[in-house]
């Protein structure tokens, strides 16, 4: 399930288990190729954000994969899956943080333009705080994204650094564009304002990847160890 460009790739490379009484020595990498007898694209999910990216399930009906299409050596796929995940839990914090600087800019803009009480917006003490606390935040996820992928670049263990920029820039991306739109007001409840698409992109970055609860044990287990 959830498989992002499901409707639109060619090849997928799937991680199966191909040898259960192994457990997770029993997982493998495979490629499989869409025109493989047995294999189905499900339909496109109807999603709440991040609608430019297609999203579907996949099926396998006795798919038959050639020993040539596994990647690695054998049993490599479980060590595979958690390295994509860590990776890419950097990839996610920085789209997460992506959204909330978008959040911020947009706001700032607004609330020099937007007149109330016969002055700007921006002048009001309660949005002053506001943006204040969306512009500490968004710079505290920069540093920690940059810190996770430093550690990634430089062969570094990169399992908790990945994990807090995931769960602290992703929180970020969510306070930040529901500031957004409130401080948009009604304006911020259309979609002639890019605010209300912030607000739903944002959600997904708390879910996938590993939710915010996964990427708390993940931190948890590497300070305790």
């Amino acid at each position: 399930n959830w498989i992002t460009n499901g409707t639109t790739a060619s090849v997928y490379l799937v991680i199966a288990q191909t040898n259960p009484e192994l457990k997770s020595r029993g997982i493998n990498v495979l490629i499989v190729d869409k025109d493989m007898p047995g294999f189905q694209q499900g339909p496109k999910e109807n999603k709440l954000g991040i609608r430019g990216s297609d999203t579907c399930s996949l099926m396998f009906t006795d798919v038959k994969v050639p020993k040539e299409n596994r990647i690695g050596e054998d049993g490599f796929g479980f060590k595979f899956a958690m390295q994509v995940l860590a990776g890419g839990r950097i990839g996610i914090a920085a789209q997460a943080l992506g959204i909330a600087s978008g959040s911020l800019e947009l706001s700032i803009k607004y609330a020099k333009e937007r007149k109330a009480f016969g002055t700007e917006i921006a002048k009001h003490q309660a949005i002053q705080f506001k943006l204040a606390d969306m512009a500490t935040n968004v710079d505290a996820a920069r540093l920690l994204c940059l810190q996770a992928a430093a550690d990634k670049d430089n062969g570094a263990d990169y399992a908790k650094s990945g994990a807090m920029a995931k769960l602290f820039a992703s929180k970020t991306a969510m306070d930040s564009a529901v500031e957004a739109v409130q401080i948009h007001g009604g304006y911020g409840f259309v979609k002639e304002y890019h605010v209300e698409r912030f607000m739903r992109d944002a959600k997904i970055t708390q879910i996938y990847e590993g939710t915010s609860e996964i990427q708390k044990i993940v931190i948890s287990r590497e300070i305790l160890k």
